[in-house]
């Protein structure tokens, strides 16, 4: 495998997010640098910008590892996501260009052919790039930088289900652009509020130490994920 210089990080981030890297294992330089067949120095970049991100954690005689977040973390971001994507979408609507609405409509054609189809895996695909572009139409660099993070770091900690009705999913999504293009900010940020807070039901949180396999559902009691964040 060898990649280029300036996508260590990425890959790094991607492997983390994949659980090539358990949580709490050690990052050596030499070692990544190995693996992405690139020198040692932007593998210390990319391992500087991941513990910035949350993702990588320096500690005393030991170096760099993967960080092992708290579940209360874990809950947090899905907290921070149900504040953050609709104001990504409202800002969206107010500042979106016809490029972004050409691709957030053939993703949703997309999306609404596969889920009729029931082709799962396409659809977690779909919804991912769908998201992605939503938040690049904010056009705010600071939040779809933040917005990019959250997922990351949600696919990391969370293994997600797919929708009980996937038709009705991209639906929730066709009303979202569908608000957007009209420019209607509100009606984007609440469409988007609803929907962020009916897909949250489906994560569950993956508990380090079982391989992977194990997840225990999102409960609302233990972790202060605030649900009705979304109805206001």
């Amino acid at each position: 495998m060898r990649i280029p210089a300036h996508s260590v990080c990425t890959a790094i981030r991607d492997d983390i997010v994949a659980g090539v890297y358990e949580r709490g294992s050690r990052l050596t330089e030499e070692l990544l640098a190995r693996r992405y067949g690139v020198s040692r120095v932007p593998v210390r970049e990319a391992l500087r910008t991941l513990e910035a991100e949350g993702f990588v954690v320096t500690r005393r005689h030991a170096g760099a590892c993967v960080a092992e977040p708290s579940a209360q973390e874990a809950a947090d971001l899905l907290e921070m996501r149900m504040l953050l994507e609709p104001l990504g979408a409202a800002r969206a609507a107010q500042r979106r260009t016809e490029g972004h609405l050409k691709v957030l409509r053939g993703l949703v054609r997309l999306g609404q052919e596969r889920a009729r189809r029931g082709a799962g895996e396409d659809l977690r695909s779909l919804g991912g790039w769908f998201h992605e572009t939503l938040a690049q139409a904010c056009r705010s660099p600071a939040l779809t930088s933040t917005l990019g993070q959250l997922r990351h770091k949600i696919a990391w900690m969370y293994s997600v289900e797919m929708p009980a009705n996937p038709v009705e999913s991209w639906a929730e999504h066709g009303g979202i652009v569908d608000a957007v293009a009209r420019g209607d900010s509100e009606r984007a940020r609440a469409l988007t509020a609803l929907h962020v807070e009916r897909a949250t039901a489906g994560h569950r949180l993956r508990l380090p130490g079982a391989g992977g396999d194990r997840a225990e559902r999102v409960r609302t009691s233990q972790h202060a994920v605030n649900l009705s964040a979304a109805r206001h």
